[in-house]
């Protein structure tokens, strides 16, 4: 069978690869998508889109639509169980200090935005996909794909046939467990357990006033945010062994650790299904790999450096992944020039977000009463001295703007006159 051709294969149809296609559709490749999963119908919670996000979709003409989809809540902060405030921040301290708001959203909306980018047929769904060859300067990669399953049943996964594909740039997005890093980096250790577990569920909004707040316990943390349509995303965590699960449900586990916390929690677990919550263990690269590239091939979001959850930053960085890799990657140049450069850009900023976001968890993970009490009166006293201590945390991060930004903002408004 003679391999099919694409000049920019992306392997993963999450949030990271799909932006990495629509932005290099946008630079002129011709970009097929290959995706395990049998669709793209919802599936995960929510998460926030940050300001340095909401730019790097500027680039691929979604940063508006996204912006439009805020919810309004002009106050938020970080509370104790009880409901003690240890800090408070707004909407508009967080527009004023990283030049633009916070966008908590579905993730399945931003896959749906994404995915309208793209001409039809660019994503094929039901193809487990592996690196065959990263290739090189003298030839393509190559790519291996198949299907995930045989919804007939009628025979197993491994004796169905393969297609094959070359292509002169590709995309790993494949997640935090991700086929292709083994390959090109197979003696580079993966993620690793960072000591907790997350779980995330979205509800219609609860008869319960709230304001928006991340809450922070013995080992445990829980976080509530609105959503544009009038729904939350909530999110909780806690230090527990790796590979545990409720033989009673997560929702059940969920009730057991937090319903005593203060409103909303409660109201929230209580008009929770038990089917809406998921639950993760939270795995994170602490060992950095040495390049986010070998041969044609680059890595994006998880599969190059997996974080954990604690400055809300996976996906907005596999959005600036993508971004900043079809900036270095237009048609023509050349690929190992431009997989360096993305290397060059990616690796430091996401492995220092990396350790940012493992010194956070450290904190929110303490267990002791004392360490915890120290902790709650530290950021008490020091947001006194200095107001919107919450916000500080993304300094350096948040504030970020992709190559190019004011001239394609400044190209979209002119266009938007005529």
């Amino acid at each position: 069978m003679s391999a099919q051709r694409s000049s920019a294969l992306v392997v993963g149809a999450g949030i990271g690869g799909l932006t990495a296609a629509v932005a290099l559709h946008r630079q002129g490749h011709r970009v097929t998508v290959l995706e395990r999963a049998p669709s793209l119908e919802a599936v995960g919670a929510g998460l926030g889109l940050t300001p340095n996000c909401l730019r790097a979709l500027d680039m691929i003409g979604l940063g508006d639509t996204v912006r439009s989809m805020r919810a309004w809540h002009s106050e938020g902060g970080l509370r104790t169980p009880s409901g003690r405030w240890l800090c408070r921040t707004s909407q508009d301290a967080a527009e004023e200090r990283f030049g633009g708001p916070v966008v908590p959203l579905h993730r399945a909306t931003l896959i749906s935005l994404l995915h309208s980018a793209l001409p039809d047929g660019t994503v094929r769904t039901d193809a487990a996909a592996e690196i065959a060859d990263p290739g090189g300067p003298h030839g393509p990669a190559r790519v291996r794909s198949r299907p995930a399953a045989d919804p007939a049943g009628s025979q197993p996964r491994d004796a169905q046939p393969w297609d094959e594909w070359e292509a002169e740039l590709v995309v790993a997005a494949d997640g935090v467990h991700s086929p292709a890093r083994s390959v090109l980096f197979p003696g580079s250790p993966g993620p690793v357990y960072a000591g907790f577990t997350a779980w995330r569920l979205v509800i219609p909004a609860p008869e319960v006033a709230y304001v928006p707040h991340e809450t922070w316990g013995r080992g445990a943390l829980w976080g509530t945010q609105p959503l544009h349509d009038g729904r939350i995303y909530a999110y909780a965590a806690a230090a527990a062994p790796e590979g545990q699960h409720a033989p009673d449900g997560e929702l059940a586990e969920l009730r057991r650790r937090f319903a005593g916390w203060h409103d909303p929690v409660p109201a929230i677990l209580e008009a929770a299904a038990p089917g809406a919550v998921l639950r993760n263990d939270v795995l994170q690269a602490v060992h950095p790999l040495p390049a986010y590239h070998r041969g044609r091939v680059a890595l994006l979001g998880d599969a190059a450096h997996a974080m954990a959850p604690t400055l809300g930053q996976g996906g907005n960085q596999a959005v600036e992944d993508a971004v900043v890799l079809a900036h270095h990657a237009a048609p023509g140049t050349d690929v190992a020039e431009a997989l360096a450069a993305y290397t060059r850009d990616r690796l430091p900023r996401t492995q220092e977000t990396v350790r940012r976001a493992v010194r956070v968890g450290r904190l929110v993970t303490l267990t002791s009463a004392p360490a915890c009490a120290l902790r709650d009166g530290a950021m008490a006293a020091v947001n006194r001295l200095a107001p919107h201590l919450a916000l500080r945390a993304l300094d350096g991060i948040a504030d970020w703007s992709p190559p190019g930004h004011a001239e394609a903002v400044a190209s979209a408004r002119a266009a938007g006159r005529r």
